[in-house]
Order: C-alpha cells, then sequence, then structure tokens
C-alpha cells in the first residue's frame, strides 16, 4: 500500500454514526475538502511520517487523531479547545467519556478514537512487563503505572501479583474510589494472591491531586495490608503511589 493510499480518508459512515450531530455538521457539505484544510492535513501527515511525533507539538498529534473522527471538518479549533479544557495530551486521552462529552463538538467518534489510543498506549506499556521478572523491568513497571493511572481524575487501586521468582503474573483493578480516597479491604487482597497463587505483591494506586506523599491512611491500609500477607506467607515487596509527574515508593521512603 502506498502512502497517499494508507492515509486517504475512510468512508464517512465509518467515522459519523447518527447521534454525532455536532461531528456531522461539516461533514454532510457535499464535495472535497476545501484545499486549504486537505493542504493542512497533508503537511502535517508528511511531517509525522517524517519525523515522527517529535515533530508535532501536543495539539497538532491530536489534530492528526480527529482527522479520521471528523474527515469533512477543520479539527484545529478542537484541538485546541481540548488542550486548553485537558491542559496536556495525555490528559486529553485519559479524560473520563463525560468530560470528553461536555466539550463543544466532540461527539461518540472522536471519544472513540482517543480511547482506542489510550488502550493501545496502556497495552503496549503492561505488555512489556507482564510475565517478567519485575526487578529488571522496574522502569517499564513505573512507566506501566504511570501511563494507566497518573492521569485518572478518581484514586484507583490496583494489585500486582507476583510468583516466587518476582515474575508478574498478573496486574489487577481491586477498587475505584473518589478524587481522595478509594476503599480497599485487606482480606479480599490477600484472598485474591492466593486464589492466584502468588508469592508477593506490589500495590499500586494514584493520587489525582498529583502529590504521591502518602496520607495516614495510605499508610495504615499498606500496614494493614502487609500484616495480613505475612500471616499468610506472602511478602509486600513496595506500595507505589503515582501522582502526576512522579511516584513515591514505601519500600524506598522507609515505610516497609
Amino acid at each position: 500500500m502506498t502512502r497517499s493510499r494508507a492515509f486517504a480518508e475512510a468512508p464517512l459512515p465509518l467515522f459519523a454514526p447518527s447521534g454525532d450531530e455536532d461531528e456531522a455538521t461539516g461533514a454532510t457539505l457535499p464535495g472535497r475538502l476545501p484545499s486549504y484544510i486537505a493542504d493542512h492535513r497533508k503537511r502535517l501527515r508528511a511531517r509525522f511520517m517524517e519525523g515522527g511525533a517529535t515533530a508535532l507539538p501536543d495539539y497538532e498529534l491530536l489534530e492528526l487523531l480527529l482527522f479520521r473522527a471528523i474527515p469533512r471538518q477543520d479539527v484545529k479549533p478542537l484541538a485546541r479547545l481540548l488542550m486548553e479544557t485537558f491542559g496536556d495530551f495525555n490528559r486529553v486521552i485519559a479524560a473520563p467519556v463525560p468530560r470528553l462529552l461536555a466539550v463543544k463538538g466532540v461527539g461518540e467518534a472522536v471519544v472513540q478514537e482517543l480511547k482506542i489510543v489510550e488502550a493501545a498506549a496502556q497495552r503496549m506499556a503492561r505488555a512489556k512487563v507482564m510475565h517478567r521478572p519485575v526487578l529488571s523491568s522496574w522502569d517499564a513497571l513505573l512507566d506501566y503505572c504511570h501511563t494507566t493511572m497518573a492521569h485518572r481524575e478518581t484514586e484507583q487501586f490496583r494489585i500486582l501479583f507476583l510468583d516466587r521468582k518476582n515474575v508478574l503474573i498478573a496486574d489487577e483493578e481491586q477498587a475505584r474510589g473518589t478524587v481522595d480516597h478509594v476503599p480497599v479491604y485487606p482480606r479480599e487482597v490477600v484472598k485474591r494472591a492466593l486464589e492466584l497463587n502468588a508469592s508477593a505483591l506490589i500495590l499500586v494506586h494514584n493520587h489525582p491531586s498529583g502529590d504521591p506523599t502518602p496520607s495516614d491512611s495510605d499508610i495504615q491500609m499498606t500496614m494493614q495490608i502487609r500484616d495480613a500477607a505475612e500471616v499468610l506467607g506472602l511478602v509486600l515487596h513496595d506500595h507505589l503511589i503515582i501522582g502526576k509527574e512522579r511516584e513515591l515508593s514505601f519500600r524506598s521512603q522507609g515505610y516497609l
């Protein structure tokens, strides 16, 4: 397939389903794209293919995604509006669906494109750590945790289950909470570890505030899980709190 065919606009029905009125308005106009829009898209695609993602600022990379969802309109204003609303490319991709749909011009087709990219990024990051020794892939593990959790607007609690060789055998979300709290039950944590025949655990949760400093309840919950795990011969290796820009390790900070 040649480059020009690879980047050909998809047929409209694939990307403007019923219900996407905001997106379909421009797409229903007959004829080809205005030359200034078509030329802009061509130039943007060429720059991306020649220089990769680093050749484009965030809002232009976002435009590339919107091309598919909105094939017959100028998407630059929407890309800029999304950036202004959420702050950066990562936050746009990770934004909750209701908040995305609240942005004028965003419909189901746009949300679908953004969430496909989010899922792909998470899956690629996860593939780098699953079924691998944690110690030899620690940086990849931190990247995965940040990709999955750093830009969430509510707290999420995940558990990484390890075997006797510290190979990651399972990664599961155990609970979701509010902006500053997530319910965690130590008995359920260790019960699930036994079901998976795990030998060790790493706890991970995010702080939507961006500050990974543990609260008193974070510390108390961690100690409860550690004590429950020890009774059953399980090891709690660490508890990671993921912030917007950095993470905190209970082990390295002396809490464990």
